[in-house]
């Protein structure tokens, strides 16, 4: 098996760990905080002393209340068989629900920084994302060239674009597709020997045009300097 050099350095990858672990665990409170002190902050917002509390009016039924108190609790809990109240999901609480989406939103950043790789065993190439693992046998599949854009130094004046190269192989029986970058984190090129690898991989491979993309990796391999693609 031969890796290929797409996946962070392991301190990059720390890095993006721990910055989608603290992005997900500020959602996770974002979350939690309503759901445990629903009553707190509802008293706290509203600041209004003389409403009673669902446990103050437990076994209570509903239509002994004053009207005016049946008003005030409703706005925080929930009536249930007309003899007394359950916690509910009060308006605090559903506003806690924003939380969810930075939860996944972190844990998917730091799966994808764990868990970002490719390699190469035999003529099969396999890229894993944070989720999942795709492989393709580059001797059969159909193969393109991409490319990703990258912005430097933005919003000044040098601002320029990159655009590295990909490679992009689908499966021609409607398999999955995975895209190979033909460079690292640092923009720099993938290593020469991983670059042969690939050559050698699609060399098997019947259709000219695929032929001719490892001819040009063999190419790029032999002349490192010239990696980027403007």
């Amino acid at each position: 098996m031969i890796k290929l050099s797409i996946g962070a350095p392991p301190a990059q990858k720390v890095v993006g760990a721990v910055f989608g672990l603290l992005f997900a665990a500020g959602g996770a409170a974002f979350l939690v905080l309503p759901l445990i002190a629903d009553n707190w902050l509802g008293s706290v917002i509203s600041a209004d002393e003389s409403c009673p509390s669902a446990d103050e009016l437990a076994g209570i039924p509903r239509d002994l209340l004053p009207e005016s108190v049946r008003d005030c609790v409703s706005n925080g809990s929930w009536f249930t068989g007309g003899s007394g109240f359950d916690d509910g999901i009060g308006a605090m609480r559903l506003i806690g629900l924003i939380g969810i989406p930075f939860i996944v939103i972190g844990l998917y950043l730091a799966l994808s920084a764990l868990r970002t790789a490719a390699w190469l065993e035999g003529t099969r190439a396999t890229v894993r994302r944070a989720f999942r693992a795709r492989t393709v046998d580059l001797a059969t599949a159909t193969i393109t060239v991409g490319a990703l854009a990258f912005r430097r130094n933005r919003e000044t004046s040098r601002e320029t674009i990159e655009r590295l190269p990909t490679l992009i192989a689908r499966d021609p029986a409607g398999g999955p597709t995975i895209t190979i970058p033909l460079h690292g984190v640092g923009m720099t090129q993938l290593p020469p020997p991983e670059l042969r690898a690939l050559a050698q991989a699609i060399e098997a491979n019947p259709d000219g045009d695929a032929r001719n993309l490892a001819a040009q990796l063999r190419t790029m391999a032999d002349n490192p300097l010239g990696v980027l693609v403007r």
